[in-house]
């Protein structure tokens, strides 16, 4: 049994910060690909960031210059960094991980519960 778990979502102020983190727990060989998603109300689920094994990152065009994705493999957690938060940002953020987990399955995509963040003065 794989879970995901997120914290550090909130309300915080435009032009804040917030960084969420999501950890993989269970039984896990390796983890491949690991990235968050948000989904705002009434739109849908939209790709943020995500960051391979070896730390290649992409993000969408909304997030790059103010959120940096990061994770420890060692703790099969993945981050995110928000800055200089805009009113547009605020949505559920969910964390993916892409998981093996043993050698008898194929890897698969696995998801957190979510965590909301509130962007609002």
């Amino acid at each position: 049994q794989v879970q995901l778990v997120e914290s550090g979502g909130g309300l915080v102020q435009p032009g804040g910060s917030l960084r969420l983190s999501c950890a993989a727990s269970g039984s896990i060989l390796t983890i491949n690909t690991m990235g968050w998603y948000r989904q705002a109300p009434g739109k849908e689920r939209e790709m943020v960031a995500r960051i391979t094994s070896d730390g290649g990152t992409d993000y969408a065009d909304s997030a790059k210059g103010r959120f940096t994705i990061s994770r420890d493999n060692a703790k099969n957690t993945v981050y995110l960094q928000m800055n200089n938060l805009k009113p547009e940002d605020t949505a559920v953020y969910y964390c993916t991980a892409n998981i093996r987990a043993d050698i008898y399955m194929y890897y698969k995509n696995y998801w957190g519960q979510g965590t909301q963040v509130a962007v609002s003065s």
